[in-house]
């Protein structure tokens, strides 16, 4: 078994994270006077998925979700996927948009550099770049 340790989150490695969350895991099952086989059953997951995942060994995340919420526990998952309200398309549309610039191609050698806004208002193109 993986040793827990005091280390600051940023410094723990990927074993060392498995037997926390196991030891978590175990802790809560154990709060809520359950053995094994019952928390199992009531996640849809296997015996031994329980113990790899209770003992560090690793789990898929399905399997994790499962046992979480068969424990009450998916509060646990908002740390990692917060529930917003707001709907990245309200967040686009609330800010406020600069105007558009629209560029019209010259047509021909001594056209003109002008370009509108989405107002019509007049100005002048910036020269050089590629292609002049």
């Amino acid at each position: 078994m993986t040793e827990i340790t005091d280390q600051p989150d940023a410094a723990r490695s990927t074993q060392e994270w498995e037997a926390r969350i196991g030891a978590q895991v175990r802790a809560r099952r154990l709060d809520q006077g359950l053995d094994q086989i019952s928390l199992a059953r009531l996640a849809d997951v296997s015996t031994s998925t329980l113990q790899s995942l209770e003992n560090g060994r690793g789990s898929t995340v399905r399997s994790l979700v499962r046992v979480l919420r068969a424990l009450g526990a998916e509060s646990a998952l908002d740390t990692i996927a917060p529930h917003s309200d707001v709907s990245p398309l309200d967040v686009l549309r609330s800010a406020p948009a600069a105007p558009r610039r629209r560029v019209y191609r010259p047509r021909g050698p001594r056209a003109s550099r002008v370009v509108r806004d989405d107002a019509g208002r007049r100005g002048e193109r910036p020269s050089g770049g590629a292609g002049e």
